[in-house]
């Protein structure tokens, strides 16, 4: 077990305690393991997703920070950038370096400086603003351009689940 990991993630979690962050809470999948978080994400205030609580985990490697965790929702959630299994795509949870497809510039993907707290931010926004340039569920980001009265439908019908679920 990577000590530097496990005292940054530590460090990190004691630091949202006793500073929370609006949008969103984070804690332990099991006291006994620091590398899965359960984080509870609020949806943002104005956006399709208002009045939602979407569940995600969040699992990160053992030689975080140099690795990016992955996030992957376990509510129901209708959004083109995340796939439909929940695993969240977006720039600063891909690796570090060179983009092989070349659509993302290397300064937007991962990088050591980021915290629990930039990728909740980050995803955050994303609900806030999709991308539909680079979909992860093709599906979701065609209905968000074409047939917003549909995605709207689906993204409701995920919020009321999501508050039957608190």
């Amino acid at each position: 077990m990577n000590s530097q990991a496990c005292l940054l993630l530590q460090k990190q979690l004691k630091d949202l305690c006793k500073h929370p962050v609006d949008g969103f809470s984070a804690g332990l999948v099991d006291e006994k393991n620091i590398f899965e978080w359960s984080v509870t994400i609020i949806g943002p205030p104005e956006t399709l997703y208002e009045g939602g609580f979407f569940y995600a985990i969040m699992s990160f490697p053992q030689n975080y920070p140099n690795s990016p965790p992955t996030v992957r929702f376990t509510s129901d959630i209708w959004h083109p950038n995340v796939y439909p299994d929940g695993r969240v795509c977006i720039s600063i949870l891909h690796p570090p370096g060179d983009d092989p497809s070349g659509y993302e510039l290397a300064s937007e993907r991962w990088t050591p400086v980021h915290t629990v707290e930039s990728i909740m931010l980050s995803i955050i926004s994303m609900l806030s603003g999709p991308n539909d340039e680079s979909p992860a569920n093709v599906e979701a980001a065609k209905e968000w351009r074409e047939k917003r009265d549909e995605f709207k439908k689906k993204v409701s019908r995920c919020v009321r689940k999501s508050q039957e679920m608190f």
